[in-house]
């Protein structure tokens, strides 16, 4: 799984309820291979914890959370991932 500077991964948890959007974001850590770094992820939610779910998530695991973009029917948490740092480990 790789994404480029221009095109961030996606986490499409739009529907879902707390705390899949997060669930979704940390599998999709997990599974990035080392070296990959940093990579820019996307999780789109409609679940009004998600505004606070992602960027503790983040702190949790010495992630970097970049901002929230409010969209039509949802809102983007812009996420940049360090694969082979804490978020990595199980």
């Amino acid at each position: 799984m790789s994404a480029s500077p221009d095109e961030p991964l996606v986490v499409d948890a739009r529907g879902e309820r707390c705390p899949l959007p997060v669930i979704r974001l940390a599998r999709l850590v997990r599974g990035l291979p080392p070296g990959e770094v940093p990579v820019t992820v996307r999780v789109l939610a409609t679940d009004p914890a998600a505004a606070s779910d992602v960027p503790a998530w983040c702190r949790m695991r010495g992630q970097r959370f970049v901002g929230a973009e409010a969209e039509a029917d949802h809102t983007a948490y812009v996420v940049e991932v360090t694969p082979t740092g804490p978020a990595a480990e199980r």
